[in-house]
């Protein structure tokens, strides 16, 4: 049933229109990602962002766990790579951490994860004279915070919190984190590299035999909260009405697949279904794809692979919940269905099939959504912005601001 390959969303090309911006004052931000994989959306964004800033004339540092490709990434892209995080309390890393922020002049740490703002505290606390930068924390997911955590994330020790949809800074609301310490910022897709007009999907169509007539339904990531249970009982209505349908479920890791594999056999679908693990070609998939879904019902922000379909400009399914409406505009750029509604979303998927033309329609709509407000280059460009009044440090005037200043008689 198809071939596990690698890591997901690999090394993509640099974004050529992402221009240095940082003039005489470049800032020195250190990003934290505590961990050492690359094929969850987190890490994909966190080595997107610290890219963008390098490419813009930042000095940026990352902060992982020992990872080799976490390295290449940073000997790639430009920016420095520290893989000394071991656990959030780990005292010799805490004081690594308080040295390389005094080193390095850090004017900003953005921790992507608890465990970066917590060994970010620790080192705080065994460095009380200092230096201590603006600390930025991150938050993709709608899960409730736990105890701990909200009593820090609304106290001083946290200077801003990044939401990453409107929906999550209205869940922190909720929770108690003042609203005027939460700023918006939507993650990104490098529109470069998600772009059917450079990318074809004829290879992964080969592969998985499907023919002109064949038509693919597919969905990027596989864990409970996705929903993919729910994707396989609405193929199964798909199916039944379009019998040359398939299904592609990407992104499954080895203990995951039995119970989606017994799920297949049991609606009696067999080659109807393909599960494939983590891949680098999910813009060929994308490509190769009809209709792209979503079935997630609890603990996201907006899902990632919504972003990237639309930036393919691939029709897309998903599930009304938190900050997927901010994307996926009903009957605009996509179409929403209520969660865990398996008939609603088999409809929803057959109304795509049925009228192609209306369904490209909301796919080039879609790109241009994301392009505008849901591209790592205006991630980047917001977060730049974002750290530079946080460090207290001007933008960096264009020319012709400098060619209106006034001049001496």
């Amino acid at each position: 049933m198809g071939r596990p390959v690698g890591l997901a969303r690999g090394r993509a090309p640099r974004h050529p229109r992402l221009k240095p911006t940082a003039g005489p004052s470049p800032l020195r931000v250190l990003e934290i990602y505590p961990k050492a994989d690359f094929y969850t959306g987190a890490a994909i964004q966190a080595r997107d962002l610290a890219r963008g800033l390098t490419e813009r004339g930042h000095r940026v540092v990352v902060l992982t766990r020992r990872s080799p490709r976490w390295v290449a990434e940073a000997e790639a892209a430009g920016f420095v790579h520290r893989g000394f995080f071991r656990g959030p309390g780990d005292p010799w890393g805490a004081l690594r951490l308080a040295a390389t922020i005094r080193d390095e002049g850090i004017d900003v740490v953005h921790a992507h994860k608890g465990g970066g703002r917590t060994l970010t505290l620790f080192a705080r606390a065994l460095r009380p004279r200092g230096p201590h930068p603006p600390l930025v924390t991150n938050r993709g997911v709608s899960f409730p915070l736990a105890p701990l955590s909200r009593l820090v994330e609304r106290g001083p020790l946290v200077t801003a919190v990044v939401a990453v949809c409107e929906a999550i800074k209205t869940d922190l609301v909720r929770q108690g984190v003042p609203a005027e310490k939460i700023v918006v910022v939507y993650s990104g897709t490098d529109t470069d590299r998600f772009d059917r007009a450079r990318v074809d999907g004829a290879g992964v169509r080969a592969e998985l035999g499907l023919d002109t007539g064949s038509l693919l339904v597919t969905q990027i990531g596989v864990r409970e909260p996705k929903g993919n249970d729910d994707v396989l009982r609405a193929f199964a209505r798909v199916h039944a009405r379009r019998p040359a349908a398939r299904l592609l479920l990407v992104g499954a890791r080895p203990e995951k697949r039995p119970p989606l594999d017994a799920m297949v056999r049991d609606a009696g679908l067999g080659a109807a279904v393909t599960i494939w693990g983590y891949r680098d070609d999910v813009p060929e998939i994308l490509a190769a794809s009809q209709v792209s879904v979503d079935a997630s019902y609890v603990g996201l922000g907006i899902t990632g692979s919504l972003r990237e379909s639309l930036a393919m400009e691939t029709p897309v399914v998903a599930t009304d919940v938190m900050g997927n409406p901010e994307l996926v505009r009903h009957g605009a750029t996509g179409l929403l269905v209520p969660p865990r509604a398996p008939e609603a979303m088999a409809d929803a998927i057959l109304r795509l099939l049925d009228d192609t033309e209306w369904a490209r329609a909301t796919g080039r709509a879609g790109r241009r959504l994301v392009v505008e407000r849901f591209s790592t280059r205006a991630k980047v460009e917001r977060l730049e912005g974002f750290y530079r009044r946080l460090a207290r440090r001007p933008e960096p005037q264009s020319r012709s601001a400098r060619d209106r200043r006034p001049t001496p008689d």
